[in-house]
């Protein structure tokens, strides 16, 4: 463990990195068309999101926001460790790529979970490396690596007390369980815990939508619900209707006979234990006097009729399962709200129905607030956080 550490902190062939190394950014536009390519986005359509983040022209974008120090200089944070989860497997792509760009030398722990789209990442990652130059090549061996080993407070507290900056994504358990491993006095966490989500939908809006829309918003519900199984913390897991009565009623009941469709459309297949699992929830939330009405359309769709909008369940209930409830405006949605809840995925309100929202939410909680479709497309602002800046330091000059 001493022999990569040593490793990662010396400097790489042609010179240490800088913030938007060339080297870097021409080895992750290598890396991005591998993604885009037809048959990996077919497979993993996530990847496809993935890859369209890494572009050359997004990576300009991001880095662009770095411009403006106020006259301080910015450089690479040095050695960042990285420990993502397990059950978004992809998500320590864009972690390490943000680091990377930033001129970080990283270390990933990639879990050995992780299965299907992190596998074809990891292939992607070693095709990419083979096609670069020389020069490029070298400095990403030199500076990048991605680890798998079983659990180990040998390895977890070296890399911990190596780094400059620690970055764990996960839930709450995995952050303290991480945190018991020390850090060097001058480095830091970053720490992305257990997080919930939950839709919003305007009456009025789904009214005005036209067939084509409505479609569209429940494709895109499709893509922020299952893709990850529901399991991601953008993903929601509840369901506001925002307007009158009747016309939430038939609303929702028009919505999900879409995401049936689409459901059926996509075959997205159940798995008889996650079917099971749905059961076990609902049934619960209804001895728990939470829930007035359940409805299962098929294996893949489960909805709650909440008791109190109050009372919404942030847990993972099972994939396709979503809390239903409705209120008069998103005003009503303030008091509930707390500061683990992440996303808002949205259909029907306009910008300034949102921006008054989020005023009004006043940083109690809701990091982003994104329209349907969009909730699992990774931002460089994520949970708060300007990860461009977090991965850079400044250090000013004055003469």
């Amino acid at each position: 463990m001493t022999d990569l550490v040593d490793e990662l902190r010396a400097a790489p062939p042609g010179g240490r990195l800088r913030v938007g190394d060339p080297r870097i950014v021409e080895f992750i536009t290598k890396f991005a068309r591998k993604l885009l390519a037809p048959a990996t986005a077919r497979r993993f359509p996530e990847l496809a999101s993935l890859g369209f983040f890494l572009r050359k022209g997004e990576i300009a974008k991001a880095l662009s926001t770095l411009d403006a120090t106020g006259g301080a200089l910015r450089f690479p944070r040095g050695l960042v460790f990285h420990v993502p989860p397990a059950n978004v497997d992809t998500i320590f792509v864009y972690s390490w790529a943000l680091s990377a760009l930033a001129g970080n030398h990283n270390v990933v722990r990639v879990s050995s979970r992780s299965a299907g789209a992190a596998e074809a990442v990891l292939e992607a990652l070693n095709a990419a490396l083979s096609e670069v130059d020389a020069a490029v090549a070298d400095a990403v061996r030199a500076t990048q690596r991605m680890v798998t080993y079983d659990r180990s407070d040998e390895v977890s507290g070296a890399l911990s007390l190596a780094a400059d900056l620690r970055v764990i994504w996960g839930g709450d358990g995995s952050v303290a369980a991480l945190r018991k491993y020390p850090l060097a006095p001058h480095a830091r966490d970053l720490t992305f815990p257990d997080r919930s989500s939950f839709a919003v939908a305007s009456v009025a809006g789904w009214q005005r939508a036209s067939s084509e829309e409505r479609r569209a918003a429940a494709e895109g519900f499709y893509n922020d619900s299952y893709w990850f199984d529901q399991a991601a913390c953008s993903s929601p897991r509840a369901v506001f209707w925002v307007g009158d009565a009747a016309g939430a009623t038939a609303a929702g009941q028009e919505f999900r006979t879409l995401l049936s469709s689409v459901l059926a459309a996509k075959q997205h297949v159940t798995e008889p234990a996650m079917a099971v699992q749905k059961r076990v929830s609902a049934y619960g939330a209804a001895v728990d006097g939470l829930v007035r009405g359940i409805e299962f359309a098929g294996n893949g769709l489960a909805t709650l009729e909440l008791t109190d909008p109050a009372i919404l369940p942030r847990e993972w209930l099972g994939a396709g399962t979503f809390a239903n409830a409705r209120v008069s405006s998103l005003s009503d949605l303030v008091p509930i709200v707390l500061r683990k809840d992440q996303t808002v995925s949205q259909f029907g309100f306009s910008a300034e129905e949102l921006t008054e929202f989020a005023h009004e939410l006043a940083g109690r909680g809701v990091d982003r607030i994104v329209p349907f479709g969009s909730a699992l497309t990774f931002s460089a602002v994520w949970d708060g956080y300007d990860l461009l800046h977090e991965f850079s330091r400044l250090v000013t000059v004055q003469a």
